[in-house]
């Protein structure tokens, strides 16, 4: 490779580096072209699964300001960069190395904290956001219908009790 080849390499993931919010780090040795381009439409617009040298890896890391990869760039490395949902790549990723035991995860990081492999299997089983916002809708709301009864039965209480007062008056007169 030439050195304007690695410069331009280094910048291309330096971009990336900057412009994702996380990545995940992988080891692909034994992976077909093919399984890497299906795991490459699997992530879909929601990352980017680059292959590049560790030490161009780690340069173009370095440039970014991502510190959180020291000791994962060994061995054939490629590396998710994450530019929508974080969990639904690991999901991704997860899933498709449970059906080609040839991919690795490493690990990686997410808001500049590294992550190791059991970090990013966690994520991988969370929910989505939106499950995650809808289970916290859905929670909020039960909690307010119950603060709502709560206020209104006073005041019904003390309606029944005028009206109860109001029919003891009237008998009695």
């Amino acid at each position: 490779m030439a050195n304007a080849e690695k410069t331009a390499a280094v910048e291309e993931l330096t971009d990336l580096f900057r412009n994702s919010s996380a990545a995940v780090v992988t080891e692909y040795r034994g992976l077909t072209v093919q399984e890497i381009t299906a795991l490459r439409r699997a992530l879909g617009e929601n990352a980017t699964y680059a292959v590049a040298k560790n030490t161009l890896t780690a340069i173009a890391a370095e440039q970014a300001g991502v510190t959180a990869l020291e000791g994962k760039l060994t061995g054939p490395t490629a590396i998710a960069f994450v530019s929508g949902e974080t969990v639904d790549v690991a999901k991704v990723i997860r899933d498709f190395a449970k059906d080609h035991d040839k991919l690795v995860i490493r690990g990686g990081y997410m808001d500049g904290q590294p992550l190791e492999e059991s970090d990013v299997r966690q994520l991988a089983d969370l929910e989505s956001r939106e499950v995650l916002l809808s289970m916290m809708a859905g929670a909020m709301k039960g909690s307010l219908s119950k603060a709502a009864a709560t206020f209104q039965a006073p005041i019904e209480k003390a309606v029944r009790l005028a009206e109860a007062l109001r029919e003891k008056q009237e008998q009695a007169a």
